[in-house]
């Protein structure tokens, strides 16, 4: 027989948990993990005997307390620690949340993000949330933002549709970033009716001038089903692993595509894609079940 004292335990033992759950999700997770995921792969174009060892870094979204310059240069320390042969960054390194103490000024965070170093560079590409906080950009519909700036000044090279033939000592490849996909936000001031991209993937790839495979770096990882089987290897971030997943499933995700694309290594029709879980947090200062990651990825 089920008792009024054990309704009550009961209840109190689910307020309980709710509240360390949420302890978990705002003041541990988001803050204090931090985790390496290692995928080792040969994509079809790759050639046989080819080492490439990347080291993605997504969505820092720099803020006190949760992603402070201090943590951004834990994180690079980190990140250099890895061995990679080559660093990409994969967008948003500014936030828009409301829940922070202070927002961190673009010269601090990109101070941070400059002691990244790898053998092959640190190469760049734009976020949408860059985009976003960037008033001046966003009346112009174009152009560069402070982000584009901050990182150039840090000397970190910053593909917005171009492509760029890197050297190896096992063989040349390309390297080929996208411009944002949503990067012109809506608004009656800027008349625009809706999200505008200034993303030009076949303009990008038209620079690739010979058979070396190809990687590309883009925010979102929506443009996956437009990137031809010349590409070897798409690397995404945005996603943040939906920042909040149970048993696997995000139940919101920032992609047209919901879960198909919101998290780990996907093959599709042969095309290999790798969306990184990221760094920091977006709306709400929150992470459960898809803590902060650098994302490694082993080709050859």
């Amino acid at each position: 027989m089920i008792t009024r004292r054990g309704l009550l335990k009961a209840f109190g033992g689910l307020v309980a948990a709710g509240f360390a759950t949420s302890a978990y999700a705002v003041g541990v997770e988001p803050v204090l993990r931090l985790g390496t995921t290692i995928y080792r792969i040969r994509p079809p174009g790759w050639p046989e005997g080819q080492k490439l060892r990347i080291v993605a870094l997504a969505d820092v979204h720099a803020c006190d307390p949760w992603m402070s310059v201090g943590r951004i240069r834990a994180i690079c320390e980190h990140a250099n620690a890895l061995g990679g042969d080559i660093i990409v960054l994969l967008g948003d390194y500014v936030s828009d949340m409301r829940a922070v103490w202070n927002h961190v000024p673009a010269d601090a965070w990109a101070g941070a993000l400059s002691i990244l170093k790898a053998p092959y560079g640190v190469h760049a590409v734009i976020g949408n949330h860059d985009w976003w906080k960037d008033g001046a950009a966003q009346a112009a519909g174009g152009g560069e933002t402070f982000s584009h700036r901050a990182l150039r000044d840090a000397g970190i090279a910053v593909y917005a549709n171009r492509a760029a033939r890197i050297e190896t000592a096992s063989g040349a490849f390309w390297l080929a970033g996208l411009e944002d996909q949503q990067a012109l936000h809506p608004g009656r001031k800027w008349n625009r009716t809706q999200f505008a991209g200034l993303d030009d993937l076949p303009g990008t790839l038209a620079q690739v001038t010979d058979d070396a495979p190809v990687i590309l770096i883009a925010h979102e990882p929506d443009v996956f089903p437009s990137v031809p089987a010349r590409v070897s290897l798409t690397l995404c971030g945005h996603t943040h692993g939906g920042q909040v997943r149970l048993f696997g499933y995000a139940p919101v995700v920032p992609s047209r595509y919901g879960n198909r694309y919101v998290y780990g290594h996907i093959v599709e029709e042969g095309r290999h894609l790798c969306v990184s879980g990221g760094l920091g947090c977006s709306g709400l200062p929150v992470r459960f079940g898809s803590p902060p990651e650098i994302m490694v990825v082993e080709l050859g």
